[in-house]
């Protein structure tokens, strides 16, 4: 009989220590980079320079624990035991409460968060962790229909696209085109065939298009992008900003409390733009140091997928790593002007509980995973060993 119990040490291996080091090492990165970043504009706008660390601290607090509970829990107890559907209907539910007048906080012209007490939560973050866990179970539940439109592949797609539209409605486009690029990566790994994306694409992208071209900002930030000479002042203004903060850091970095740039040049440095901070304080070495921090983390949990013991286990580790992998990648191809711009924070580093809270849940459970131990194999490759049950990983009809 099942419970959502902790699991003692010894009755399972134990998890990659590598991957767990790295995790800590980025988070401790990321908190001094935020106390440097955002001292003087906690200062200026809430008279207390310690104001956005403190409120970081916290919820950092929060995310270790529950990173402890979540890395040590039975996985297959707590999946019977939390019923996915069921956090599917909660978190679509949270994601309507921004759209509503009483509830719904507005800012920027966004209504991406909604109000708890004094405190607000982004829901869309919560999204990049409850639709991997629904998709790896679903997925896993249908293996003998993956290829039945009708049973295998419209629910979750189904509960995808109810979730992009829904962010899509908050004004959070990035956020909802970010969603459906990593689940789509879900889908082809659990083996939907290829012919089945091009109907997909057929609808996600006239409808892309539409939200870009009928939002102002959207539209300019695009014409900036492709013309970073036509606003400077306006639309390009953060992100030549940014530029030239993360150049300014030079080989070694000005220092820790030391970059001057962060002070009035780029806006919410604090946040989505946090990486040229770090830049121009750490220099060229210190961004060595956070891309091997990260690529340490990327291989670990891709490691870890390799060896779960299950699809399930399988699909979930790639799920969660490949999102926080790519919102890093999106948010520094952001700050240093190879993307145009969006609101996509950095995992670890931007201030924002609930993105903090959602990442630590994520890498819980990708050092749960890592304590498996099944058949390792690599993606697509016909000898990838799975003895155990037909691999749905690779299909040579496809």
């Amino acid at each position: 009989m099942y419970g959502f119990n902790v699991e003692k040490a010894g009755n399972r291996f134990q998890g990659d220590h590598i991957l767990g080091a790295s995790i800590f090492f980025l988070l401790g990165l990321g908190a001094v980079t935020l106390y440097s970043s955002s001292y003087v504009y906690a200062e200026r706008f809430f008279g207390n320079g310690l104001y956005l660390i403190s409120r970081q601290i916290v919820f950092l607090c929060l995310g270790l624990f529950l990173f402890f509970i979540i890395s040590r829990i039975n996985l297959d107890a707590a999946r019977r035991w939390s019923l996915p559907g069921v956090f599917v209907v909660g978190t679509a539910f949270l994601c309507v409460l921004p759209l509503l007048p009483v509830v719904g906080v507005t800012r920027n012209g966004a209504s991406r968060w909604f109000r708890i007490g004094s405190e607000t939560f982004q829901p869309s973050e919560l999204v990049k962790l409850v639709l991997p866990l629904y998709l790896a179970h679903i997925f896993d539940k249908k293996q003998d229909q993956i290829n039945s439109l009708v049973k295998g592949i419209l629910p979750p797609a189904f509960v995808t696209g109810v979730f992009i539209v829904l962010i899509a409605l908050q004004n959070n486009f990035s956020t909802a085109a970010f969603i459906a690029t990593n689940a789509i990566f879900v889908f082809y790994l659990a083996g939907v065939k290829r012919r089945y994306f091009l109907s997909g694409l057929f609808i996600f992208l006239p409808f892309a298009v539409l939200l870009v071209l009928t939002k102002e900002h959207r539209f300019r930030r695009l014409i900036s992008y492709l013309n970073p000479n036509w606003d400077p002042h306006g639309a390009g203004y953060q992100v030549r900003a940014s530029i030239m903060t993360i150049a300014s850091g030079g080989f070694w970095g000005k220092g820790v409390g030391h970059g001057v740039r962060k002070v009035s040049s780029v806006p919410e440095i604090q946040s989505d733009f946090i990486f040229s901070a770090f830049a121009e304080e750490a220099g060229f070495l210190g961004i060595l140091l956070f891309f091997s921090l990260f690529a340490v983390f990327v291989i670990r949990g891709y490691r870890a997928s390799l060896r779960a013991e299950d699809l399930y286990r399988k699909l979930l580790a790639f799920g969660l790593v490949t999102e926080i992998f790519s919102q890093t990648l999106i948010n520094i191809a952001v700050v240093s002007g190879s993307v145009p711009a969006t609101g996509i924070p950095l995992p670890f580093f931007s201030a924002g509980g609930s993105s903090l809270l959602t990442t630590l849940i994520a890498s819980g459970i990708i050092v749960n995973i890592s304590r498996s131990r099944g058949e390792t194999g690599t993606f697509g490759s016909e000898d990838a060993p799975f003895p155990r049950r037909p691999d749905p990983w690779y299909d040579p009809e496809v």
